[in-house]
C-alpha cells in the first residue's frame, strides 16, 4: 500500500469510526453468544443492519445472502470476525451492482446542490483542493445570493486555496450569476468551475423550481464546451431523511452523484449504502473530517471494509 493510499484509508476508517463502532456493537448483540447462525440470529441481525441505516432493501438482501451462505456451510456465530468479513464481501458485491460514478473530464462545471447546512461550501473547498492537486485551474461561483455570509465563507476558502470567486450583491439572480461565472471561466481557460448554490428545503416548490432554472442556465451557457456534473451534498447525520432529500432533488435536477458529508460526526454512515443501493444513485465522495484534505473518493470495497473491519 502506497503512502497516499494508506493515508486515504486511515482517513476513511477514522471518518467511519462512530458508524463502525455502532454497527459492530449491534452485530455482537445480534449474535448473542449463539452457537450457530439460525433464523432467530438472522432476524436480530436484520434489525441491527436496518438500525445502522444501511437501508431496508439492502439489509433484507444482505440477510438473505447470509442465509444462503449458512445453507451452503454452517458459519459459527461465535466467530464474529468471520461474519464481519462475510458482510464486507457481500456489501461490496451489492455496492458494485450500483451505477458506477463517471467523473467528467475537464473543462467541467460541478454544480453543488442540497439542503441548508448540508456542508456544500466546505465540500466545494475539498473538491477545489483535489483539483488543484491534480494541476487543474479552479474558479468558484458563489451561487448563494441570498446569504451574504455564504459568499463570504466561500471567499475565505478561496483566499486560503488561491481560488478566485465570482459573486454578486446579496439578492441577485443566482441563474444570472451562474451565467456570468461560466462566461468568466471560459474566458480564463479554467479547468473546473465549482458552483456553490443556495441551500434549500426540498419541500419548498418555488425554491426547487429556481434550482431547475439555475441548472438550465448553466447548461445553456456551457454549450458543448463544458461537461456538467451535478453533485448532491448530503449530511450523513440526516439518516433516512437523506433518502427523501435525494428523491426530491432528483425530481428537480438530474443528479449525477452524491457527496456524503460529515461522516466523521455521525454513526449513520451506512446511508452511503442505502443511497447507492436503494436509490441507485452513485456516491462519488465522502467527507471524513473538517480539514480541506479530508475527502476520499468512494470505493465500494474500501468502504465496506472500513464499515465492518
Amino acid at each position: 500500500m502506497s503512502t497516499e493510499t494508506g493515508s486515504l484509508w486511515n482517513r476513511l476508517r477514522r471518518g467511519l469510526g462512530r458508524t463502525r463502532n455502532g454497527l459492530v456493537g449491534r452485530i455482537g448483540i445480534a449474535l448473542g453468544g449463539a452457537a450457530r447462525i439460525d433464523e432467530e440470529v438472522l432476524e436480530r441481525l436484520e434489525e441491527s443492519l436496518i438500525e445502522s441505516d444501511l437501508g431496508v432493501e439492502t439489509s433484507l438482501e444482505l440477510v438473505e445472502r447470509l442465509r444462503r451462505a449458512q445453507d451452503a456451510g454452517p458459519i459459527a456465530a461465535g466467530d464474529e470476525f468471520a461474519l464481519r468479513q462475510l458482510l464486507v464481501d457481500e456489501v461490496a458485491v451489492l455496492l458494485l451492482d450500483a451505477p458506477p460514478v463517471s467523473l467528467p473530464a475537464a473543462p467541467r462545471i460541478t454544480l453543488l446542490v442540497g439542503v441548508n447546512g448540508s456542508g456544500k461550501t466546505t465540500s466545494a473547498a475539498k473538491l477545489a483542493q483535489a483539483s488543484l492537486a491534480r494541476g487543474e485551474t479552479v474558479l468558484f461561483a458563489a451561487g448563494d445570493t441570498f446569504r451574504a455570509a455564504a459568499a463570504e465563507q466561500l471567499e475565505v476558502w478561496g483566499g486560503r486555496l488561491g481560488v478566485e470567486v465570482v459573486r454578486r450583491p446579496k439578492g441577485g439572480d443566482p441563474a444570472a450569476l451562474v451565467f456570468d461565472a461560466v462566461q468568466a471561466a471560459t474566458a480564463r481557460g479554467i479547468d473546473h468551475l465549482i458552483v456553490d448554490t443556495a441551500g434549500r428545503l426540498h419541500t419548498r416548490g418555488q425554491l426547487m423550481e429556481e434550482l431547475s432554472k439555475v441548472h438550465r442556465v448553466a447548461r445553456r451557457a456551457a454549450g458543448d464546451a463544458w461537461n456538467i456534473f451535478t453533485l448532491l451534498v448530503v449530511d450523513a447525520g440526516n439518516g433516512h431523511n437523506a433518502l427523501v432529500q435525494a428523491r426530491e432533488f432528483g425530481a428537480a435536477v438530474p443528479i449525477d452523484a452524491v457527496f456524503l458529508a460529515k461522516l466523521d460526526g455521525t454513526a449513520k454512515g451506512g446511508m452511503a449504502v442505502a443511497i447507492a443501493r436503494d436509490l441507485r444513485l452513485p456516491v462519488a465522495y465522502l467527507g471524513v473530517g473538517e480539514a480541506v484534505e479530508d475527502m476520499v473518493e468512494y470505493k465500494p470495497r474500501s468502504f465496506a471494509a472500513a464499515l465492518f473491519g
